[in-house]
This record gives structure tokens, C-alpha cells and sequence, in this order.
């Protein structure tokens, strides 16, 4: 496994599963054709049965529409309510000060920690 890349991540750590993707067509009696995002544009789209997995669909993953607002690129980007935390890490020689960011179309078990400073910069208007 040493050095080898899967899905443009090294290591044995590299994800085992990617997606969901849609299925475009059956070739055969067990291989499907994915419609893969242009990332991914370097991987054969054909995959066997075997290796594919059914999708569970989830009540977090819907994501309205309406309430998406998308740049004139076809960009979404993702922008924070609220700072829910505050946390100084401590390492041995440095101190980084970290807050948790409830996100606009995420709910509060889906808050990140991001770097302080970062936030500051970025989004005066939360502090």
C-alpha cells in the first residue's frame, strides 16, 4: 500500500467510498456507468457491482434549493451565524485559539472549530 494513490489521496487512510454519484447506464450484467465530477476526471467510470454501495438517504443531507445562493461561477459558499464556542489549544510551544462556527445551512451538530485569527479576518461582524 505505500505510495499509492486512490481517488487523489495517499496512504492507507485513502477513502474506501467516494460519493454518492448518479448512475448513468448499465453496461452489462454487472458494471455501471457513474457520472463522476470533473475531479475525478482521471478514473474510468465504469465500476463493478461489488464495488459500489446502496445510498441511505439521510435527513441531513437534503439541502433546499430555495435558500442556496449560488455566485455568477455556479460557487456556493457557506456562511457562519453564530460562534457557539471558544477554546485555547495548547501546545508545547504555541497556543492556538480556537472558536466553533455554527454554520447557515448546517445544524449546531455540524459546527466546526476554526482558527480564531482566521474568523477575525474573514467575518469581523461575528466578534
Amino acid at each position: 500500500m505505500k505510495g499509492v494513490t486512490r481517488f487523489e489521496k495517499k496512504g492507507k487512510l485513502s477513502p474506501r467510498f467516494i460519493g454518492p454519484f448518479e448512475i448513468l447506464s448499465r453496461v452489462g450484467q454487472v458494471a455501471y456507468k457513474l457520472a463522476l465530477p470533473p475531479s475525478l476526471s482521471v478514473v474510468h467510470p465504469v465500476f463493478h457491482v461489488s464495488m459500489l454501495r446502496k445510498y441511505v438517504p439521510d435527513e441531513s443531507h437534503v439541502v433546499f434549493l430555495d435558500s442556496v445562493e449560488l455566485g455568477p461561477d455556479l460557487s456556493f459558499e457557506e456562511k457562519p451565524i453564530a460562534i457557539l464556542n471558544k477554546q485555547v489549544w495548547k501546545l508545547r510551544t504555541k497556543e492556538i485559539a480556537s472558536v466553533k462556527v455554527q454554520w447557515k445551512h448546517c445544524s449546531i451538530g455540524e459546527a466546526t472549530w476554526e482558527t480564531e485569527s482566521d474568523m477575525h479576518a474573514r467575518y469581523p461582524q461575528l466578534f
